[in-house]
Parts: structure tokens; C-alpha cells; sequence
């Protein structure tokens, strides 16, 4: 799954530890996250979206898995 948490972040003028707090998370999760090395629950995906006024889809994308068929 890919992000646009950065992005969202710097329109905001957050910092990461900013959003961090805003949420309930360390700001090495928000890193992570960023860095795409970690996949977050749903229900960080959904307090995320609401610090940024938007839906869970315009800020995380989500991509089917290739199957060999």
C-alpha cells in the first residue's frame, strides 16, 4: 500500500512529530509510514484522514496483489 502522508503533511505545514501527536502514535511511526515500511491498522488510516479533512482513499492507496493465475 502506498501513501500520500508526506504530502498531506507538508500542504499542512505539520511536522512529523506534529501528526504523531494529532494522532496518538510516535513520530517513528510516522516515519515508517512515510518511508512505506509500515502498513497502518484501519484505524489509524481513518484519524489520520480526519487530521487532514479528507477520506481514507485520497491519502492511502490501495493496491490489489498480483496472483499467478
Amino acid at each position: 500500500m502506498k501513501n500520500r502522508c508526506k504530502e498531506f503533511r507538508e500542504k499542512f505545514n505539520f511536522t512529523q512529530q506534529d501528526l504523531a501527536e494529532k494522532v496518538g502514535v510516535s513520530r517513528q511511526t510516522i516515519i515508517s509510514l512515510e518511508n512505506g515500511k509500515y502498513k497502518p491498522s484501519i484505524f489509524l488510516a481513518y484519524k489520520i484522514s480526519k487530521v487532514f479533512n479528507s477520506i481514507i482513499e485520497d491519502i492511502f492507496i490501495f493496491e490489489e496483489e498480483k496472483t499467478d493465475e
